[in-house]
């Protein structure tokens, strides 16, 4: 297992958010958080580099045409993995609550061991317990994790490094199997999502 980090402005997606948070909810009856831009952010990467949805099984790769996304959870006995089936066919409402609907179930201690199995990739989320920086274990068989971190305010080069202001800037991590994928294809794909992330509406454009 290695790891590869980078990092995102978050300042597209807190604008979207802010402009349009309260009609989202009125709408859908579920809040617009960060982690539906995460997904679809994932799905339109592995659509790129779809080695990242596979997974090795004895002397076999086996390539997964559908994107079924495990979402790292707390419950009482620690992070559980349920997982959003055919993510790639959901809105942004309909991730956020099935997100939703899981956490709910993972606190209840009423997650169905269905709830858990086959997903083909898997976000963490360590900002929520403060975390800067981490290494995310990878979630076997699946051979991509990718962790999300606390959002900073820190001082970023903008306008061709003519300028320095102060962003929301969040490191990201994917961990890969390097039996299946080698460096330059993970770090591909994690610019990929930092690109789709800090230009939200190529996500809306993904299909």
């Amino acid at each position: 297992m290695l790891t590869t980090f980078n990092e995102v402005d978050m300042s597209a997606i807190l604008d979207v958010r802010k402009r349009r948070k309260d009609a989202f909810k009125e709408k859908n009856e579920v809040n617009l958080g960060f982690m539906s831009f995460f997904t679809k952010a994932v799905v339109g990467a592995l659509k790129q580099y779809p080695l990242l949805n596979a997974e090795i099984d004895g002397e076999d790769i086996i390539a997964k045409q559908f994107y079924d996304i495990g979402i790292a959870v707390s419950a009482k006995e620690g992070l559980v993995v349920p997982v959003v089936r055919d993510a790639d066919r959901l809105s942004f409402a309909e991730i956020e609550r099935s997100i939703a609907d899981l956490a709910v179930k993972a606190r209840n201690n009423a997650l169905a061991l269905s709830d858990l199995q086959g997903g083909t990739f898997t976000i963490t989320n360590g900002g929520v317990f403060g975390s800067l920086l981490s290494t995310p274990i990878l979630n076997a068989p699946q051979v991509g994790i990718l962790g999300m971190h606390k959002i900073q305010h820190r001082p970023i080069a903008v306008n061709n490094n003519t300028e320095v202001a102060i962003r929301p800037m969040m490191y990201i991590a994917l961990s890969y199997d390097h039996r299946i994928v080698d460096g330059a294809e993970a770090v591909r794909f994690l610019v990929a999502v930092k690109e789709m992330l800090e230009d939200p509406e190529t996500l809306l454009l993904q299909g």
